[in-house]
C-alpha cells in the first residue's frame, strides 16, 4: 500500500471520528436533511464532504469510483434541494464548536465577529441561476461571479465561519440569468433567492443578528472593513454589537466635531498630531449620522495619504487596544485563502443551480470549521485530552 493511500484512509477516519463526536447525523436530520434517493443523507454528506480531502471531484470520486454505489443524480438532487436548511446546519456545527473552544478562552473580551466578503470567480460558466458581473476590488474591474459575505468567529487562537450569504448583483441589467421561478418562495430556496438580490450592507444586520440572538455566542465586538462603514449600517448593527472598522475618506460621510461638520482628511488636518514615532498621530471623539458617537483613532501608514483611521463604537477602549482587537480581522482573510484554494470552493462540483452553490459552499465552510477544531485540539494545552 502506497504512502498516499495510507495518509487518505488516515484522514478519513480522522473525519468519520469527527462526525461522530458532533453527531452530524443528527444535525442533519435537525436541518431538515432527512428525505434523500439512493442513499441515506449522511452517507450523502459523507461522500460529498470528503472530496476534498481524497484529493478528487465529483466526476472521479462519485462517478468513476466502483466502490461508491451512487450516481451524480443522487449527489446533484442531495444538493439542490431547495428545503434543504444548509445555512442552518452551519449555524448548529459552528455553536457546538464554538462551546467547546469557549471552555478554552480564559479572556471572554478576547471574542470577536468578523464580516468581510470575497469574490467567487464562475468566469467560465454561462447558465448558472443568478450568475451575475460582480465588482472586483483587487483588480477594480468586474467579472462574472457572486459575492460571498462570510460572517466569522476568532478569539484569536482559532476561527469559525458561522454564516454566509451567496450575493449576486440586486441591478437586474447585470444579472445573467434570474432566479427559477418554480421555487417555492416560502422555502429556503426562495428566501435565499430573494436575499442573493439585496445589497450587503441590507444582508448584513440580519446575519448580526442571528448569530447573536439564535446561537449561544457572546462576543461583543464586530470587525469590518472600510466598504461597510457607513453611518446607516453601523447605527443598524449598534441593535446588537460594538463595531471596529476601518474608514475612508468617503465624499459625503461627515464627523461632527466641536460643533461642525468635517470629511475625514478635513478632521485629520485639524486635529494636533503626536510627534515622533508614535503609531497613533491623534484620536478625537465625534458625532456621526443618527447621532451616534464614536472614538476616531488616526494611525501612521505607509501609504500615499501616510495614515489610515479606526472606528469605534465603544468609547472606553485604549487606543492600541482598538488597534490590536482590530488585527484579528486578518483571520477572515486566512479563512477565504483556505476556502478557495485547498478546500476546492469553485472548481470541486460544476453546478448550475443556486441552491446547490449554497449547499456546497456550506459544506465547504464546515471543513474548515472541523479542520479547525483539530488543529486547536492538537495544540492548545488545556483541552483535557492532552498529555499536558
Amino acid at each position: 500500500m502506497n504512502q498516499k493511500l495510507i495518509k487518505e484512509r488516515e484522514a478519513l477516519g480522522i473525519i468519520a471520528n469527527l462526525f461522530k463526536e458532533f453527531k452530524i447525523g443528527s444535525l442533519l436530520n435537525l436541518a431538515n436533511i432527512s428525505r434523500t434517493k439512493g442513499a441515506t443523507p449522511l452517507e450523502l454528506f459523507t461522500i460529498v464532504f470528503n472530496l476534498c480531502f481524497q484529493g478528487k471531484n465529483l466526476f472521479e470520486g462519485v462517478i468513476r469510483n466502483r466502490w461508491i454505489q451512487l450516481n451524480k443524480r443522487h449527489v446533484y438532487g442531495f444538493l439542490n434541494n431547495p428545503h434543504y436548511n444548509w445555512r442552518k446546519l452551519l449555524f448548529l456545527l459552528s455553536t457546538r464548536i464554538y462551546l467547546v473552544f469557549k471552555g478554552l478562552n480564559s479572556n471572554l473580551d478576547e471574542e470577536v465577529l468578523i464580516v468581510d466578503d470575497s469574490l467567487c470567480d464562475r468566469s467560465r460558466s454561462k447558465f448558472v441561476e443568478l450568475l451575475a458581473k460582480v465588482f472586483d476590488h483587487n483588480s477594480s474591474k468586474f467579472i462574472k461571479g457572486f459575492r460571498t459575505l462570510t460572517l466569522g468567529w476568532s478569539d484569536g487562537n482559532s476561527f469559525l465561519g458561522l454564516d454566509f450569504a451567496l450575493l449576486s448583483s440586486p441591478k437586474k441589467k447585470n444579472r445573467y440569468c434570474e432566479a427559477d421561478d418554480r421555487i417555492d418562495q416560502r422555502s429556503c430556496g426562495g428566501i435565499r433567492r430573494k436575499e442573493a438580490i439585496q445589497k450587503s450592507t441590507a444582508v448584513l444586520p440580519a446575519m448580526v443578528k442571528r448569530a447573536t440572538s439564535i446561537t449561544r455566542i457572546k462576543a461583543r465586538r464586530l470587525l469590518l472593513d472600510s466598504w461597510f462603514s457607513f453611518p446607516k449600517v453601523i447605527r443598524e448593527l449598534l441593535e446588537y454589537i460594538d463595531v471596529i472598522c476601518m474608514v475612508k475618506n468617503h465624499a459625503y460621510v461627515y464627523y461632527k466635531y466641536q460643533g461642525r461638520k468635517y470629511r475625514l482628511s478635513h478632521l485629520y488636518n485639524r486635529l494636533k498630531k503626536k510627534r515622533g514615532k508614535a503609531v497613533v498621530k491623534a484620536s478625537v471623539f465625534v458625532e456621526i449620522s443618527y447621532g451616534d458617537w464614536v472614538k476616531l483613532i488616526f494611525v501612521k501608514a505607509d501609504n500615499e495619504r501616510g495614515w489610515l483611521a479606526l472606528l469605534s463604537t465603544d468609547l472606553d477602549l485604549e487606543d492600541s487596544e482598538i488597534i490590536r482587537l482590530y488585527g484579528k480581522r486578518w483571520d477572515i482573510e486566512v479563512f477565504f485563502k483556505m476556502f478557495k484554494q485547498h478546500l476546492k470552493m469553485v472548481k470541486e462540483i460544476q453546478l448550475r443551480t443556486f441552491d446547490g452553490l449554497v449547499a456546497h459552499t456550506a459544506i465547504v465552510m464546515m471543513r474548515y470549521n472541523l479542520l479547525s477544531y483539530r488543529q486547536r485540539m492538537d495544540l492548545d494545552l488545556r483541552f483535557y485530552n492532552d498529555a499536558f
